[in-house]
């Protein structure tokens, strides 16, 4: 729509004419107008703005005179930014959260690798053997483990767990409560410090039965169950032989 026609259809409010002087020759009336049109073109043009985008409304203020003529001056209303504190600390809330379970994460594993690296690289050492008879690591891990539970267990983490009609846990429903960072991070801590505490046993009874715990320990580490089973199937190679060459 062309200015022409918004004019056309917009009524104007005037203000009494204020005269400078008498009327001759060199003087002209000069008055201000205000108008409203802009609110009535704005109605107009709604399927405009629809293609083109929203459009800033605009205050529009002249002078006219009969000399001089009109001039418009258009002043766009500054847009007013709204804050949504609430949003604001839930997001806030989130990346402390997340930041929160990613630190448990990569500090859990630190931990454990000096455990693995002294089983490993040194399994006749006397700091290894004090080192693996000391019940900290698993003291500080409990604690960790147990915090990160507390701040990832929520009202629907029980109908998660218990999901089916005879109260047992359904995969849908554990892989939906492990989609949280926080549940995650728990679950792992849980696993480094069972991991640890069957290396432990298996490195513990190697030194008991004389046989070598080194690849066993190792597997603990990433696949305990497959750690646990190869010391089993050593344990049964390696015993006969020992019994063997003590009676020799």
């Amino acid at each position: 729509m062309s200015f022409s026609s918004c004019l056309s259809h917009s009524p104007l409010t005037l203000k009494p004419i204020k005269p400078c002087g008498s009327v001759g020759k060199g003087q002209n009336f000069v008055f201000s107008f205000r108008s409203n049109w802009p609110e009535l073109c704005n109605r107009h043009i709604v399927g405009s703005r629809r293609l083109q985008g929203n459009l800033p409304r605009v205050n529009l203020s002249g002078d006219w005179s009969f000399i001089g003529g009109s001039k418009i001056v258009m002043k766009p209303n500054a847009t007013r930014l709204v804050h949504y504190p609430k949003r604001g600390q839930m997001q806030a809330s989130c990346f402390i959260g997340t930041q929160l379970a990613s630190t448990a994460f990569t500090a859990g594993t630190v931990a454990v690798l000096p455990f693995y690296t002294l089983m490993v690289l040194a399994p006749n050492s006397d700091l290894t053997k004090k080192s693996m008879e000391s019940s900290l690591p698993y003291v500080v891990l409990g604690i960790l483990y147990a915090y990160l539970l507390y701040l990832s267990w929520t009202p629907e983490t029980v109908r998660l767990i218990f999901a089916s009609k005879y109260l047992l846990p359904e995969l849908p429903g554990i892989a939906r409560m492990f989609s949280s960072e926080m549940t995650l991070a728990s679950a792992w801590i849980h696993l480094l410090v069972v991991d640890l505490f069957a290396a432990r046993h298996v490195f513990q009874d190697g030194l008991k039965n004389q046989i070598e715990t080194r690849h066993s320990v190792s597997f603990c580490l990433f696949f305990c169950p497959i750690g646990i089973l190869t010391h089993i199937i050593t344990k049964a190679i390696t015993k006969p032989a020992t019994k063997e060459g003590h009676g020799v």
